[in-house]
Order: C-alpha cells, then sequence, then structure tokens
C-alpha cells in the first residue's frame, strides 16, 4: 500500500489528452455510433494491440510491412484460391507442408516461438489468427479451424502438419475445419 505522495502516484492510472483532427474524431464518433466500436478507450487499446501484434513499427510506407523477418501483404483469399487451382491436386499437401515449414522457421526467427512444443500451441495459433489465417481452436486431440484463410483442406492440413510437427487427419473437408491429430 502507497504511504507517500509519489508512491501513490506510481500506483494511479496515467491519463493522456490526445488532439485529435475533426475528420478523425468524426471518424471515431461513427464507429461508436454504428456500434462497431464500444469506445473511444477500446478503440485505442484494440489499435495498440494489433500494432503491437503484427510489428507496424517495422513497417516501411507505403506497401513494404514487415512482421520482424517475413515480408507481408494484405491479399485477397479469391488470390490464393486461384493460385490453388493451377496447382495439381496431388501436389497441395506438399504445398502446405512448404508453407507451414515457412511459417515456422518465421515464427522461431521473429518471436522465438518454437511451433513444435505444445505448450506454446496457443500463442501459435494467436499469431496465425493474428495474421489472418483463420480461428484454431484446439479441442482435445482435434483442430477445429473456423474462417480459414486457406479454404483447400488438404494444403490447410499439410500446413498444420509442418508448421506444429505433427500428423493429422482431415475429418471435414469444408469449413469450418476439424483435423484430428494422429502423431
Amino acid at each position: 500500500m502507497a504511504t507517500t505522495y509519489k508512491e501513490k502516484e506510481k500506483e494511479s492510472v496515467k491519463r493522456t489528452t490526445i488532439i485529435l483532427d475533426e475528420e478523425e474524431r468524426k471518424y471515431i464518433d461513427s464507429l461508436i455510433k454504428d456500434g462497431k466500436e464500444p469506445g473511444i478507450k477500446p478503440l485505442i487499446s484494440k489499435m495498440l494491440d494489433i500494432y503491437r501484434s503484427m510489428m507496424i513499427y517495422d513497417w516501411r510506407f507505403p506497401g513494404e510491412y514487415y512482421c520482424g523477418v517475413s515480408r507481408v501483404a494484405f491479399i485477397n483469399v479469391e488470390l490464393i484460391n486461384l493460385m490453388l487451382q493451377f496447382i495439381p491436386e496431388q501436389k497441395w499437401q506438399e504445398v502446405g507442408q512448404k508453407l507451414g515449414e515457412a511459417a515456422r522457421i518465421s515464427m522461431e526467427a521473429t518471436l522465438n516461438l518454437e511451433a513444435s512444443n505444445r505448450e506454446k500451441w496457443p500463442d501459435v495459433l494467436k499469431r496465425l489468427r493474428v495474421q489472418g489465417f483463420g480461428d484454431f481452436y484446439i479441442r482435445d486431440k482435434y483442430f477445429v479451424i473456423k474462417a480459414p484463410f486457406i479454404n483447400n483442406y488438404e494444403v490447410l492440413c499439410g500446413f498444420l502438419e509442418s508448421l506444429l510437427g505433427i500428423r493429422l487427419e482431415a475429418r471435414t473437408t469444408n469449413p469450418p475445419f476439424v483435423f484430428e491429430i494422429v502423431g
């Protein structure tokens, strides 16, 4: 318990005043009014979380975005699906494995996150969610993937197997995907 003024000051919440342009304030007010954001504080907290999670401090505008050692791009899922159409079906799992290997190396080099360590899986899956790969859940011996960015179950299966160092069997072939951990 604080006894001196300086100790009390350290324990107190810091307040910050931000002066916004009129257009910025109108935009924020419209987000709140339309119910897209609950308030200004949660919005700023969310923006800071995204800034930190996506390593925006490393970005060079315009158009050169990095998350550690990996350059990232905003790309439509339709473009990924179009590219997958030109990969022979027998190569889909292998393509996924190569993608998973690249993601594993990036996570290990950038975040010091050992993806094959099951204790780290929640952090790995959070990273995938932050990067837009979908919503990943672990349920006993199953992975459930809702709203996957990669809509091809064979590519996604290979991706997860290589990333996490496990063997999976698909239990569904359409989203939401369910994969059973078999080894």
